[in-house]
């Protein structure tokens, strides 16, 4: 009780009779804690009289690694906003390239007479043989062109119309 009276008494009177000093907080080795304007290997700043610019050398030593950890990471957060908007970006193309051929097809569809069956070669053969073209009948070309329509407005949405 009495040595806890001593500190704060002479703590009260160091900060009165020094205060313009820095005053720095230590613990010893039998877990004492003792106050001193004088800095010590270990002990840290409890009151400043001065701001503490980044030169000085007990700060800049703590600082540091906190802003390189900090700028680091900011880094990498603005390269995963970057990275996201890009694949946002990508997913809009393939998604508006796909509503186009789903709209092309569609068109194709409704405007054709009548609707064959793709070859083995998809178009090659057949397209220079229109007597090989096996024909969709009605009921099945009729199947055909609303799965078309339905693709299409799967791919460009439920508000999408074919383009005139």
């Amino acid at each position: 009780m009495l040595r806890a009276l001593a500190i704060s008494a002479f703590s009260l009177v160091g900060s009165v009779s020094v205060a313009n000093a820095d005053v720095y907080r230590w613990v010893d080795d039998h877990g004492g804690v003792h106050y001193s304007d004088q800095w010590v290997p270990g002990s840290e700043v409890i009151k400043s009289s001065r701001p503490h610019s980044a030169t000085d050398s007990s700060d800049s030593s703590h600082q540091a690694p906190k802003l390189t950890a900090s700028t680091n990471h900011a880094a990498a957060q603005i390269e995963q906003q970057n990275a996201s908007q890009a694949v946002k970006q990508d997913v809009a193309k393939a998604r508006e390239q796909q509503c186009k051929d789903a709209k092309d097809r569609y068109e194709k569809a409704v405007q054709a007479r009548r609707i064959y069956k793709p070859g083995k070669d998809d178009k090659s053969a057949n397209e220079d043989r229109p007597d090989d073209r096996e024909y969709l009948s009605d009921a099945d070309a009729d199947a055909y062109r609303l799965k078309a329509r339905t693709d299409m407005q799967e791919a460009c949405g439920t508000s999408a119309t074919p383009a005139n």
